[in-house]
C-alpha cells in the first residue's frame, strides 16, 4: 500500500513567547533561586536551547513549602468549597483560552506531535480542572465521611511524558479538596508548568496556593523529604517510587505512587481486525511510546497471528516520523538523549537475545533525538524486552492459544498498570477483565482517559488512584 504524500503543515511558533530565563514560582511571584544552579531546557526535535531555568535547592523548596503552609492555614483551607470552585473554573477557562499556545509549548519542550498536544493533552487538562471544580463544594459526598478534611501541603513530583496533563491530574484534585501545592515538574519539560504559574497569576489565585519549583532529582528529593509536607504524590519510574516509599515510611505523610508498566494488549481471533490494528498502533506509538500504560506487549491468538502481523506492519509503514509541530506527524521526537540511549540499549538486547526486529523504511531527521516505530517478533516471556519497561516506540509480540494462557502471560510481569482486550464477545471481556491484575482494563480500545474515571496500578505499578472520585479521595484525610 503506497503512502499518501502530504505537504508540510507546520504549526506556527509565533503564538508562544518563550522567555530567555525563568525563575521559581513561590508565593504567587517568580523569584530567583538561592541555592541551585540554572539549567537549560532544550527542544528534543532540534536540540535547540529553549530557555534557562532555575534549579531549586533545599532552601528554595523550604521557602515554597512555608508559603504553601501559610496559604493553607490562612486562606485556602478556611475558604468555602464554593469559592475554591470559582478559582478552579477560572483556571480551566484560562487553559482553554490559551490552549493553542500551551499545545505548541508542550510540543516544543516535550517532542510530542502537535496533534496530540492540541487534541488530547490540553483539552484533558481543562477537563480535569472543570471536573474537580464541580467537586469542591461536594466533598461530603466523596465517600470518605461526613466531614472530610484536606491533608494540608501536598508535595507533587511529575514526569516528562505528559507534563501539563500530569500537572492537572495532581493539582486539580488537591486544590478542590482544600490542599495547597508545591509541584516539581520534570527537568526536561518545565515550560508548561511555568506557563501554568502565569495562569495562576491571571486567575488571581491567592499567593502560596500553588508553587512551582523546577529542578532535577535533588529538588524532588528535598520536596518529598521536607518535614512540613503532608501528602506526597509521584508519577514516574518504579525505581524512584521505591525510594520515595522508603523515605516517607514511618512519617505522618500520605502518599500515592503511579509508576511503570508493561501492559498486555490481548487480541483474540474474533476481534474486529481493522479497529484492533488502530488500537495496537495507538497503544504503543502514541506519544512515542512514552506512556506508562502503553500496550508494549502484544499478545495475539495463534490463529490470527499472521494476519495481524501483516496488517500491523502495513499500518506502521504509513506512520510519519518527524517535526512535532507538523500537523501531519504521527511520531515525534524522543524526549531526551538519555531516554534515546535506553531505548537503543534495550532494543539491541532484544536482538542479541534472538528476537527479530523490524521497522518500516523511515528517514529520520539529522538533528534531535529520534527512534523509528519498531516491532519485535519471536519474543518469549524470558526476553528482557518483554519484561522491562522500554518507554519508547517498541512493541514485543507474543502468541497464545487459549484465554487462560493469555491471562497467565499477561499477568506474568511485576507491573500491573493497564491491559487491553480485543474480542467480539462481551462475556469474554468480562471474564478476562476479572482475571487480569491491572488497574485499568480497556475493551476494544486503548489509551482512553477521562477525568471522571480513576487510574492507577497494582504491584510495582504503584498504589492509589488518580482521576474521578477516587483521585479526590487521595487528597482527603479519612
Amino acid at each position: 500500500m503506497s503512502r499518501f504524500e502530504y505537504a508540510p503543515a507546520p504549526e506556527s511558533r509565533a503564538i508562544v513567547d518563550i522567555k530567555s530565563s525563568y525563575g521559581l514560582f513561590i508565593n504567587g511571584q517568580f523569584t530567583d533561586a538561592t541555592d541551585g544552579k540554572p539549567f537549560k531546557t532544550i527542544s528534543p526535535a532540534s536540540e535547540e536551547v529553549l530557555a534557562e531555568v532555575s534549579e531549586a535547592g533545599p532552601a528554595d523548596v523550604d521557602k515554597a513549602v512555608r508559603a504553601a503552609r501559610k496559604a493553607f492555614e490562612k486562606v485556602w483551607g478556611p475558604m468555602s468549597g464554593k469559592d475554591r470552585a470559582k478559582y478552579l473554573f477560572r483556571i480551566a477557562r484560562l487553559i482553554q483560552e490559551r490552549s493553542r499556545e500551551l499545545a505548541v509549548l508542550e510540543s516544543l519542550d516535550n517532542g510530542k506531535p502537535i496533534r496530540e498536544s492540541r487534541d488530547v493533552d490540553i483539552p484533558l487538562v481543562a477537563a480535569h480542572f472543570f471536573y474537580y471544580a464541580g467537586w469542591a463544594d461536594k466533598l461530603e459526598y466523596a465517600g470518605v465521611g461526613d466531614d472530610p478534611q484536606p491533608w494540608g501541603v501536598a508535595g507533587q513530583v511529575i514526569p516528562w511524558n505528559f507534563p501539563m496533563l500530569m500537572l492537572a491530574w495532581k493539582i486539580a484534585p488537591a486544590l478542590a479538596a482544600g490542599n495547597t501545592v508545591v509541584l516539581k515538574p520534570a527537568e526536561t519539560t518545565p515550560l508548561t508548568a511555568l506557563a501554568f504559574a502565569e495562569i495562576c497569576q491571571q486567575a488571581d489565585l491567592p499567593p502560596g496556593v500553588v508553587n512551582i519549583v523546577t529542578g532535577a532529582g535533588r529538588t524532588g528529593q528535598a520536596l518529598v523529604e521536607h518535614p512540613d509536607v503532608d501528602k506526597v504524590a509521584f508519577t514516574g519510574s518504579t525505581e524512584v517510587g521505591r525510594a520515595i516509599a522508603k523515605s516517607v515510611a514511618g512519617t505522618h505523610k500520605a502518599v500515592t505512587l503511579e509508576l511503570g508498566g508493561k501492559a498486555a494488549n490481548i487480541v483474540f481471533e474474533d476481534a474486529p481486525i481493522d479497529q484492533t490494528i488502530e488500537g495496537i498502533v495507538n497503544g504503543i506509538f502514541f506519544n512515542q511510546g512514552h506512556v506508562c500504560c502503553a500496550g508494549s506487549r502484544l499478545l495475539v491468538q495463534e490463529s490470527v497471528y499472521d494476519e495481524v502481523l501483516a496488517r500491523l506492519k502495513r499500518r506502521m509503514g504509513t506512520l510519519r516520523v518527524g517535526d512535532p509541530l507538523d500537523k501531519n506527524t504521527d511520531i515525534g521526537a524522543i524526549n531526551s538523549a538519555a531516554q534515546l540511549a535506553k531505548i537503543r540499549e534495550l532494543s539491541q538486547i532484544g536482538e542479541d537475545e534472538g528476537a527479530e526486529r523490524w521497522s518500516p523504511e523511515c528517514e529520520l531527521p539529522a538533528n534531535g533525538y529520534w527512534f523509528p516505530p519498531t516491532v519485535f517478533t519471536g519474543v518469549s516471556q524470558a526476553h528482557r524486552i518483554a519484561r522491562e519497561e522500554i518507554f519508547g516506540p517498541v512493541l514485543s509480540v507474543l502468541t497464545f492459544r487459549t484465554p487462560q494462557e493469555a491471562v497467565e502471560k499477561a499477568n506474568n510481569t511485576p507491573f500491573g498498570l493497564s491491559a487491553g482486550i480485543w474480542t467480539d464477545k462481551g462475556s469474554r471481556i468480562l471474564w478476562m477483565a476479572n482475571q487480569l491484575r491491572a488497574g485499568v482494563v480497556w475493551a476494544n480500545t486503548f489509551n482512553r482517559f477521562d477525568p471522571t474515571s480513576p487510574f492507577g496500578g497494582y504491584k510495582e505499578s504503584g498504589y492509589g488512584r488518580e482521576g474521578g472520585r477516587h483521585g479526590l479521595e487521595a487528597y482527603l484525610a479519612h
